[in-house]
């Protein structure tokens, strides 16, 4: 059974619509899905629809946004999976999560077009109908105005952290969005910790201080993170006593990512499912060989 945790849709910067994200995660041979997009839940209500059509069951989750240390910082990527969408600190949070994005992207934008040949209309125009509004969008428009060729050379050059053109996103710590999460009823799993190629990466002292608020596990099986890095990973959370998952990270179109190309073992899954109080699982029957 293939179990992969970590996915995005339209709702945020994917490129499948919630419904299409399913249909095409069946298509794939993955049995079990969680739809993670960036600080939203937007997209639950359509994907759970699908999923009982395909014979995928799925899990409501979100990548929460968080950030931490002083000077510029360090993004950290939170999954969320099964909480509560109605419990009001986290929605709160995530809400002023999307703001911030809205807001960096429109400056962000203004300041590229002094240079560059793209308007805020023109990013608008790379989002979907109600998604989170943020950087990929912005490197959409740059491809579509020819200034790059891919969102992953916008990334790499232009929207880089410590580019000119990047400023910094307001977010909660870490370890306040796992007491968030936990308090909702989600399981809080850190995403892609040590992806070097992304920027400055976790430090064990703050990943100890997550699974000290209650952390449930680490992503390790992700394409961004080498064989040392997972390694590192899985002597963490064996010490830790974590469960460890590996995903997909999928966004369609707009990354190279494979739905199922990494996948969670069904013995973590389980535990994701015993913990998780929040929201219930959608879609297919549940049945583990």
């Amino acid at each position: 059974m293939l179990i992969d945790l970590h996915t995005h849709s339209t709702a945020s910067d994917g490129t499948d619509t919630p419904a299409g994200l399913v249909a095409a995660a069946a298509e794939a041979g993955v049995r079990v899905l969680a739809i993670t997009d960036h600080d939203t839940t937007a997209g639950w209500a359509a994907a759970a629809a699908q999923a009982e059509r395909s014979g995928v069951l799925l899990v409501p989750g979100a990548e929460v946004t968080c950030r931490a240390g002083a000077r510029g910082g360090v993004t950290v990527h939170l999954l969320s999976l099964l909480h509560d969408p109605a419990h009001e600190p986290l929605a709160a949070a995530l809400a002023a999560s999307r703001e911030g994005r809205l807001d960096r992207a429109r400056r962000m934008t203004e300041l590229l077009s002094e240079d560059f040949p793209i308007t805020w209309d023109d990013v608008l125009a790379r989002a979907a109908s109600g998604a989170v509004v943020g950087r990929p969008h912005v490197a959409d428009a740059l491809v579509a105005a020819g200034v790059v060729r891919s969102r992953d050379e916008a990334f790499a050059s232009l929207l880089a952290d410590g580019s000119p053109y990047v400023l910094r996103l307001g977010a909660p710590h870490p370890v306040d969005a796992v007491r968030l999460v936990r308090a909702a009823g989600g399981v809080p799993v850190i995403a892609h910790a040590l992806a070097s190629a992304r920027g400055r990466v976790l430090s064990e002292e703050l990943l100890e201080e997550m699974a000290a608020a209650g952390m449930a596990g680490v992503e390790v099986d992700h394409r961004d993170h080498d064989e040392a890095a997972r390694a590192r990973l899985r002597d963490f959370a064996a010490a830790s006593g974590l469960l460890t998952t590996g995903s997909s990270d999928y966004h369609g179109t707009g990354k190279a990512n494979r739905l199922g190309e990494h996948t969670t073992s069904r013995e973590a899954f389980e535990r994701v499912l015993a913990e998780g109080t929040g929201a219930p699982v959608a879609g297919a029957e549940l049945v583990l060989p």
